[in-house]
């Protein structure tokens, strides 16, 4: 839930209550996708990532598109990063997030994460849900700006939407888990979710994270070692599920992330408000 310091604050908030405030930082800007071209931007950029950069193995439809697509696609929103010294909107859309609310995911019948977990606790979860994902930047603007964007941008649709609890398929490299063992290790060891948002492994396909002796870990080394985008969830007091899936499609092993609303709205609220204010003047 939102804290009552943020509650109390709300009164420039409420002016985007029915529309996502563009926030610029230079050329670039973070938004959601308005169009059809701007949602097939992304999926195109996906492809460039996903498939030609990190070698996930497309099915035929997306091969012969050069567009990363699910059914999820058709219902969730798409945050986007913009570099308007670009031209084209294919070459402007440098980086986005998937964006997926609870009644966005009961058009297809359930959430993406839920192919990898058990999401029975978050189903019964009383507050507003958002599923994440899908995340990629395009090399060229992997830094601190544009992820900073990525996080404003969530920060906002929080506020927007009024989500208690942020969630998804977080994603390490590789498909050995034994490559991995310090940092599933330390995942499970340090930031496991209390038990009641602790969503686990399906049984078919769980991968054991407690891999080796806890007390072994350098732990500034496993955290230096974690993709930069769990860092993040980590950073803002997130919390991973009991235990990891590998995803052979995608060449990864990917564990469960979990971020209370207030923990990300209390790291941005002062950030975010003034540069809504300065977007509305």
């Amino acid at each position: 839930m939102t804290t009552d310091k943020t509650v109390r604050s709300l009164s420039t908030l409420e002016l985007s209550r029915d529309k996502f405030i563009e926030l610029r930082a230079g050329n670039l800007s973070v938004k959601l996708a308005e169009t059809e071209e701007e949602r097939d931007a992304a999926r195109a950029l996906r492809y460039r990532v996903f498939v030609e950069e990190m070698g996930a193995k497309p099915d035929e439809k997306v091969a012969e598109t050069q567009r990363d697509h699910d059914e999820f696609d058709d219902v969730a929103d798409y945050l986007l990063i913009i570099d308007h010294s670009k031209t084209g909107v294919l070459e402007r859309v440098v980086g986005t997030y998937r964006l997926l609310q609870r009644e966005q995911a009961n058009k297809v019948g359930h959430f993406y994460s839920s192919n990898e977990f058990d999401l029975t606790i978050l189903n019964e979860f009383p507050g507003r849900l958002l599923e994440v994902g899908r995340s990629c930047v395009d090399p060229a603007y992997r830094n601190r700006s544009a992820m900073q964007l990525l996080w404003e941008g969530i920060a906002s649709y929080i506020f927007l939407y009024r989500i208690d609890l942020l969630f998804g398929c977080a994603s390490l490299p590789g498909t050995d888990p034994d490559q991995l063992s310090e940092e599933l290790t330390y995942l499970y060891h340090v930031h496991l979710a209390p038990p009641a948002l602790r969503v686990t492994a399906l049984p078919e396909r769980r991968v054991e994270m407690m891999r080796m002796d806890p007390h072994k870990l350098d732990l500034r080394r496993c955290l230096v070692k974690l993709p930069p985008l769990i860092k993040g969830y980590l950073r803002l007091g997130g919390f991973v599920g009991d235990g990891a899936v590998i995803d052979h499609q995608f060449n990864t092993i990917d564990v469960a992330v979990l971020v209370k609303s207030e923990l990300l709205t209390d790291k941005y609220y002062r950030h975010y408000e003034r540069r809504l204010r300065d977007a509305l003047e």
